[in-house]
């Protein structure tokens, strides 16, 4: 059994390579082999986003605060609310963030391929996200 103490992991800033605006992750969880699983708590403050990206295993997200937006390309944005649960499907691109005026806080969990979680692609532009 491991407990992580709350606190006992520093936050970080999301880097600006992957996200638009200010965004903090909160690192929760990543086991090791033979596990694949890793978590962390992501706080997009109002207008901040992620850059459109893939899950070789797909992700999931919890919404425990605010309000955001999520999509999938080719698709229309599409709001998320707490209690609201998302799912990335293997491969498939996406962003998620916060709205306009209004911060957003998730739990992203998502299982590691070859040692890889996340595949990074283009930022979202201020068009995509309805600036």
């Amino acid at each position: 059994m491991e407990i992580k103490i709350n606190g006992s992991q520093s936050s970080v800033k999301g880097p600006e390579d992957w996200f638009t605006g200010t965004v903090r992750i909160d690192p929760l969880f990543d086991r090791s082999d033979p596990a694949r699983v890793s978590g962390a708590s992501v706080t997009f403050e109002p207008g901040a986003r992620t850059a459109w990206h893939t899950h070789p295993l797909g992700q999931t997200l919890i919404v425990t605060s605010g309000l955001g937006w999520a999509q999938k390309d080719g698709e229309p944005v599409q709001e998320i609310r707490p209690g609201d649960v998302v799912w990335f499907a293997p491969g498939e691109k996406h962003w998620h963030g916060a709205s306009p005026r209004t911060a957003l806080s998730h739990i992203a969990i998502q299982e590691k391929l070859d040692g890889k979680v996340v595949d990074w692609m283009e930022k979202v532009t201020a068009q995509q996200y309805g600036e």
